[in-house]
């Protein structure tokens, strides 16, 4: 993503003091030799109450411990209505743990298994331009639809333990910008893959950008409006029809902001060709929520009630956190 360059920059100076040790090994520590599990990766966080007339229940937040897990950089997101959290990173590495919650909250994270992103020779993919992750859906056979920038390009995984075989990507995509391809990727109710990309244009307007419905052999190309200043990060499918797109901000002054936005299932249903797609908001990752850089977004249906998880990726950086958030959307 655009903002690692800047951020590294902006902690250079701490990290030669704190990290002098550090690097690729030191902070994936055993995690880089395959999965395995650990304990305690993830520990509450005090949030605070929304105003009256939010949108959303804010259910808690949970700090991920990279340094138990082995890595960061968390760029996709996946959950299951049993749970499951499953992640990937723009470091080449996959996650998952189930979501343990108390009392409604979350609480911590168990049963948590790592391991490294395979290419179709099922040797393990190398961080930066190969191994660039940035966003996860799950495909109907049960199989894991990734995309990745830089080299842009879609692998599907029939089990993260195994190669990730080239999928055909829509036409174009490969004129993406070097850190600007597709982040935001959704596999909607209906079956049909939903492509956003973070600043490849998309028309005239600035806000637009290029975004696909459809899939292999039947994509549509089609235009996404992000609100000004705004790019879109990621995506998930709604139960019951519809999707959800994160999109988020940053400049030196301002730091970090974000913003999810709702498209509807008739508006994705009835795209056409150059289609211009503009969603409702219905949330602003703003204060008094924590603001950091979420990157990931993900929405289940579990207890009778549809949960929304958004986690922000740390950049490798000790001033920013792996901060996942959980809300509960109203029924309606």
């Amino acid at each position: 993503m655009q903002r690692r360059s800047f951020l590294a920059g902006l902690a250079g100076a701490l990290a030669v003091v704190s990290c002098g040790a550090g690097g690729d090994d030191a902070r994936e520590g055993s995690a880089r030799d395959g999965p395995r599990a650990w304990s305690v990766p993830a520990r509450p966080v005090a949030v605070p109450s929304l105003p009256d007339g939010h949108r959303l229940e804010l259910l808690g937040g949970l700090e991920l411990d990279v340094g138990a897990i082995g890595f960061g950089g968390f760029s996709g997101l996946h959950l299951d209505d049993e749970l499951r959290l499953t992640a990937v990173s723009d470091l080449a590495r996959w996650m998952t743990a189930r979501l343990v919650l108390r009392d409604g909250k979350p609480a911590g994270l168990s049963d948590l298994r790592t391991g490294r992103l395979r290419d179709g020779a099922g040797q393990p993919l190398v961080r930066g331009y190969g191994g660039d992750a940035e966003g996860l859906a799950r495909l109907p056979d049960g199989s894991w639809l990734v995309s990745f920038e830089r080299w842009h390009r879609l692998r599907a995984f029939r089990g993260f333990h195994g190669p990730g075989t080239y999928v055909e990507a829509p036409p174009g995509l490969d004129r993406a910008p070097f850190n600007g391809g597709v982040e935001a990727l959704a596999v909607l109710d209906d079956g049909a893959w939903l492509l956003v990309t973070e600043t490849m244009s998309g028309g005239t307007d600035p806000r637009l950008r290029r975004a696909w419905l459809g899939g292999p052999g039947a994509w549509k190309a089609v235009s996404y409006r992000a609100a000004d200043g705004f790019d879109p990060a990621d995506a998930t499918a709604l139960p019951g029809g519809g999707a959800l797109v994160l999109e988020r901000r940053f400049s030196v002054f301002g730091g970090f902001g974000g913003r999810v936005v709702r498209l509807t299932a008739a508006q994705l249903r009835g795209a056409e060709p150059d289609t211009v797609l503009e969603g409702e908001e219905v949330l602003r990752l703003s204060p008094p929520l924590p603001t950091e850089n979420y990157e990931a977004i993900a929405a289940a249906r579990h207890g009778g009630r549809t949960l929304l998880a958004v986690l922000a990726d740390d950049n490798e950086n000790m001033l920013q956190r792996s901060l996942l958030l959980l809300f509960a959307c109203p029924e309606r």
